[in-house]
């Protein structure tokens, strides 16, 4: 690992705060394995300070130390490079670590630096914008946006707004273009699904896989408030696409018409009120460094 070069890029605002005890543990990791490193701590202006720093320090890592956002961010510079990512997971939710296997533990985060292996996976791209993970519009994406203006964390508060939000439920009217397939829904959640599930281990898409050039179409109908119970118990018991109140379409691309203006959430950050949707695929574009076993 001597000519290994790792740029650390550290998110300060991640739920989970950045102890003081992080850049020891990177210096530690470094000293006992052997490679060279730097660190970048985000500021106001990521893209521009981050981009400048690969490109000067050509790191061979870039290793995310932040949630999903963070992650999410930082595939997007590195989509179609030789540069790999990975994680150590800091966020409130880590779905992405989740997905992969990846432990909420820095140490074993580090420890995937020398006896990790790299995985092409399959990158979203959202009206222009890439997605790592999952996407959504409706019901979650709303919970996430009230999740995000609080200034508590953790699932009990994610939890907290999930009922707030099924007593205001609202149902919204979908036009939907799937590959060769055309059709209309009336749904309360749209999921665009990269990958299988939410960071709380709920699982949105059990047949979802981050690297077979496909995503999947979760559409969540209308249900009665007293079925919330059922669906969340199939959800974390991984079958959900059992659920009378859901459809799970595969597809490469898609073209989405809303019946009005609703909130837009990629991998945990809200990107705004939009009525129209363009999903494709960009298959294997990012390398990911994961544990051995999850290969």
């Amino acid at each position: 690992m001597r000519n290994m070069k790792v740029l650390f890029v550290i998110n300060p605002r991640s739920g989970k705060g950045i102890g003081p005890d992080i850049e020891a543990l990177i210096r530690k990791q470094a000293e006992g394995d052997g490679f060279d490193y730097q660190i970048h701590t985000l500021g106001l202006a990521p893209d521009e300070e981050v981009q400048k720093k690969i490109t000067n320090y050509q790191p061979n890592i870039v290793m995310a130390a932040g949630g999903d956002g963070t992650l999410s961010f930082l595939a997007n510079l590195l989509a179609n490079t030789h540069i790999a990512l990975a994680v150590i997971p800091l966020g409130s939710a880590n779905g992405m670590a989740r997905e992969l296997g990846i432990s909420q533990r820095p140490d074993f985060a580090l420890s995937l630096l020398k006896k990790g292996i790299q995985k092409p996976i399959d990158l979203l791209q959202i009206n222009q914008k890439s997605c790592l993970h999952l996407a959504d519009v409706g019901l979650n994406a709303r919970i996430v946006k009230r999740f995000e203006q609080d200034t508590r964390r953790g699932i009990w508060t994610y939890a907290r707004h999930l009922f707030d939000e099924i007593f205001l439920m609202k149902t919204y009217t979908f036009l939907i273009s799937c590959d060769e397939k055309m059709f209309k829904r009336k749904a309360v959640s749209l999921t665009f699904a990269n990958a299988s599930q939410y960071g709380t281990g709920a699982v949105i898409n059990p047949h979802g896989q981050i690297d077979d050039g496909k995503f999947e179409l979760v559409i969540l109908k209308p249900f009665p408030k007293i079925e919330l119970f059922s669906i969340a118990w199939k959800m974390f018991r991984h079958n959900l696409h059992t659920s009378d109140y859901v459809e799970v379409f595969s597809c490469s691309k898609a073209h989405v018409i809303c019946s009005r203006k609703t909130t837009l959430q990629i991998d945990g950050e809200i990107i705004g009120k939009v009525k129209e949707f363009e999903i494709g695929i960009m298959p294997q574009s990012l390398n990911m460094l994961i544990p051995p076993e999850s290969k």
